[in-house]
């Protein structure tokens, strides 16, 4: 069988819309209302890293606040002034700004806007298999599975 044909370059406003808008379980994937990616790195095939063009319309959170265990992410924001809320509090984003976050620390963070305007963003993360997520604020964690993300009840019940 052959690779699927992928594009030399696109427009990364043009791109398709991820799918499935949340890989969350309710009652948390409704929390993502709002949120909107494109995944770029998945339409040219790259397979270690992702890479996803975010909107976040007024209101709305990038993801539940979520340390993991063994991937690091990063995000460069395009448009729009989002909070950065981590272990630390938040810290206002504006155009041209990024941060990190280093897998393994604990620090737990997300995006937030909550501004009348939407934010945009680049969010890249690396694919290292045998990651795990902690959610500090919400009764959840993720464990990453050749099938794709597994989530559970912090006492190990699935949801």
């Amino acid at each position: 069988m052959s690779e699927p044909k992928r594009p030399v370059a696109v427009v990364a406003e043009e791109a398709p819309l991820r799918t499935k808008p949340s890989n969350y379980p309710e009652p948390f994937a409704s929390r993502m209302a709002g949120r909107t990616k494109r995944t770029l790195g998945d339409l040219f095939g790259l397979g270690n890293f992702g890479v996803n063009l975010v909107h976040l319309a007024p209101g709305a959170v990038s993801a539940l606040r979520h340390a993991h265990a063994r991937q690091d992410e990063f995000v460069y924001v395009l448009r729009g002034h989002p909070t950065l809320c981590t272990d630390a509090g938040d810290t206002p984003l504006s155009p041209g700004m990024c941060a990190g976050f280093q897998a393994g620390t604990g620090d737990a963070h997300c995006l937030r806007n909550d501004t009348a305007e939407e934010a945009v963003y680049l969010e890249v993360g690396d694919r290292t298999p045998g990651d795990a997520a902690t959610y500090p604020d919400d009764d959840l964690r993720a464990v990453s599975t050749p099938a794709g993300w597994r989530f559970e009840h912090k006492d190990g019940m699935p949801y």
